[in-house]
């Protein structure tokens, strides 16, 4: 007894005199185990970083995201692992660059191969802790069934298996495309979409959604809702078109906020609300050759496809009422393939024995004072020029520099963007010497600062080729001692 006495007198001492960001974290241990939250990841399709009210959204508002972000964190410097489709979905859903598991650019549906099955996915990861998981929307990760959303760990989903472009009634591309069909997990429902159908698609999405909280109500689920807006071809339902003063692509993504005030409206309908963690992302910055139906990342530099800040830095608001700080802004770098061992560990599960590329950043969004991302650097890959595959390093970014390598990206140049669902001409940019920028003061690459901070530019083309070492770069035939086998046949 004098011993367990003892015991206690000892634990209460160093309660009293242990530091704060040690209680917070012994706070949210003892809260994962007894508690492992529910988890909604909510994930639009081109939407630029300053399409969103609290990022400085203009011509619509966004009242249900800025309400999401007034009750949890808004990150002012989140970013995708690549800003093209398919390779940041692989990045996100893995914890790992889109190189390390096979992925590149987007994928057409066509393609015989998707995701390995040997990769721990973040639906599997959940699965494996008893949750329920379901999927809603875009997949674009492999159109064989063998690769389909239900065979990477989703026990249902309900949407496309590619991007609504691959379409053979795209104004731009007729005929170029296969049917784009809509499935209700490996069953067709509607073998080829029309016009109509594309319309119906974020209310579809939504309801489905919806159902499936109501329908897991009663046990821990993994909720993954992929919109397919706002990427071209723009459509929206009779409810909001023409409600916004930006066109058909505000009233997009006034539909996709209001998507999300009904997930959030059925949580708190059901009492989940305190036990769920909600995330909302782009997948990319904005497609600006598009002009009025693309977005903006006002401020910022470029966007999708390019490793310049429009083009990976994206909205990324996340809530769980009493474990993240209401109202807070998390200014610290992170990335999408950190969310995998983020949530691994709220979750209690083990991370896989192959490597991934992510790092558990929870301190971040519990707002501990002085956290700081633990990755010394993160690596941006880009397709080449012309191309809609291969893997080319064309940028490294720490908390306080960019380097960006050698590479040729897409630009407009300065001519006139698109209209009405067209887009304008690319132009070829070469980028044929190291640049350097600082991200503390210059967030819109506006100053290469290379030539005088000489030191660390050598220090981050080192890490560029530690990088290419590990990872490769196709347009240097570079291979990769680190990148593992797709799932399925390249062809």
């Amino acid at each position: 007894m004098n011993n367990d006495v003892s015991r206690l007198f000892t634990f209460v001492m160093f309660l009293r005199s242990a530091p704060f960001g040690v209680l917070l974290a012994l706070a949210g241990v003892c809260c994962a185990a007894e508690h492992p939250p529910n988890v909604v990841l909510i994930l639009a399709d081109d939407l630029g970083y300053s399409d969103v009210g609290v990022y400085g959204a203009r011509d619509f508002s966004t009242p249900n995201l800025d309400r999401l972000a007034n009750e949890g964190m808004r990150f002012t410097d989140f970013h995708v692992a690549q800003a093209v489709c398919s390779a940041s979905r692989a990045a996100l859903l893995t914890g790992c660059y889109a190189s390390r598991v096979g992925i590149e650019g987007a994928m057409e549906p066509w393609y015989k191969f998707g995701i390995h099955p040997r990769e721990l996915t973040l639906p599997k990861m959940f699965k494996q802790q008893g949750y329920a998981t379901g999927m809603v929307g875009k997949w674009h990760l492999g159109t064989p069934v063998e690769f389909l959303p239900t065979r990477s760990g989703f026990d249902e989903w309900f949407g496309l298996a590619y991007s609504n472009d691959q379409w053979p009634l795209h104004p731009e591309k007729p005929g170029q495309f296969p049917p784009l069909p809509l499935y209700d997990g490996e069953r067709v429902v509607n073998p080829n979409l029309s016009h109509r159908d594309m319309e119906q698609l974020t209310a579809q999405y939504t309801e489905r959604a919806v159902s499936f909280i109501e329908r897991n109500r009663s046990r821990p689920f993994f909720l993954y809702v992929a919109h397919t807006m706002p990427h071209v071809p723009l459509a929206v339902s009779e409810k909001f078109r023409g409600t916004t003063k930006r066109g058909l692509y505000g009233d997009a993504v006034a539909e996709i906020d209001w998507s999300v005030g009904e997930i959030l409206a059925t949580l708190k309908k059901h009492g989940l609300e305190q036990d769920t963690l909600v995330l909302f992302m782009s997948d990319n910055g904005p497609w600006l050759v598009y002009g009025n139906h693309g977005g903006s990342a006002s401020g910022l530099r470029e966007g999708k496809t390019t490793a310049w800040e429009g083009g990976t830095r994206v909205p990324c608001i996340v809530r769980w009422p009493g474990r993240i700080p209401a109202s807070s802004v998390g200014a610290e770098m992170a990335c999408a393939i950190d969310l995998l061992p983020t949530l691994a560990r709220r979750i209690g599960a083990a991370l896989p024995d192959h490597k991934i590329d992510g790092r558990d950043i929870w301190p971040l969004f519990a707002g501990e004072p002085n956290a700081r991302n633990p990755h010394e650097a993160y690596f941006f890959y880009g397709v080449p020029f012309g191309s809609w595959t291969g893997a080319e390093l064309e940028a490294v970014r720490t908390r306080e520099w960019k380097l960006i390598v050698p590479h040729g990206y897409r630009t407009l140049g300065g001519r006139k963007s698109g209209m009405d669902g067209w887009p304008g001409e690319y132009l070829k940019q070469p980028v044929l010497e190291p640049e350097l920028y600082d991200m503390q003061s210059d967030v819109a690459e506006r100053q290469n600062v290379a030539g005088q901070h000489t030191a660390v530019v050598e220090h981050l083309l080192a890490l560029a080729e530690q990088c290419r070492s590990e990872l490769g770069d196709t347009t240097l035939g570079r291979k990769g001692s680190g990148i593992r086998e797709v799932g399925g046949v390249k062809e």
